[in-house]
């Protein structure tokens, strides 16, 4: 493995570059590592009452319930101590994306869309859970799926 520090002043944020002729083991070792260091991470009680650091990725769902904001993890639930709008705003990049007004979903973890309803279109997350949005989200929420589809085919490319 090389590693190599390229400081020059055309630079204005720190940029990581992991090359290789191949996505291998090591890469993605690599990658997800990098991920675990500079992620944001948002603090969490689990079910039992114990005290948790959650990564973005491990999160299904953002919702409220009963004047108490649960993250759904793919296994667990945990209540966080911050507004769906403070969460809306910290993980829009990680994407997270608004459905309803009580509810934020992970693009990255959204199996499919159904839109056999009338009115409301289910959204099927990988873990087996299902909520349900407007038709007048699924602009958006079209759109921001679009966008990380791409944003994931270029990472895979590098």
């Amino acid at each position: 493995m090389i590693i190599k520090a390229n400081i020059r002043d055309q630079f204005q944020e720190t940029e990581l570059h992991v090359c290789k002729d191949r996505m291998d083991d090591e890469v993605r070792r690599i990658v997800d590592e990098l991920h675990g260091m500079f992620d944001p991470t948002i603090n969490g009680m689990d079910e039992v009452g114990n005290r948790c650091v959650i990564r973005p990725a491990e999160i299904v769902s953002f919702y409220a319930e009963k004047q108490k904001v649960i993250a759904l993890g793919v296994e667990k639930k945990y209540t966080v101590q911050k507004t769906l709008q403070e969460l809306e705003t910290e993980f829009e990049s990680c994407g997270f994306v608004r459905i309803s007004r009580s509810e934020l979903v992970n693009l990255h973890r959204i199996k499919s869309l159904d839109m056999s309803l009338t009115g409301t279109i289910r959204v099927i997350m990988q873990n087996g859970y299902e909520t349900y949005t407007s038709r007048r989200n699924v602009t958006h929420l079209k759109e921001r799926m679009l966008a990380a589809r791409k944003e994931k085919r270029t990472e895979g490319s590098v």
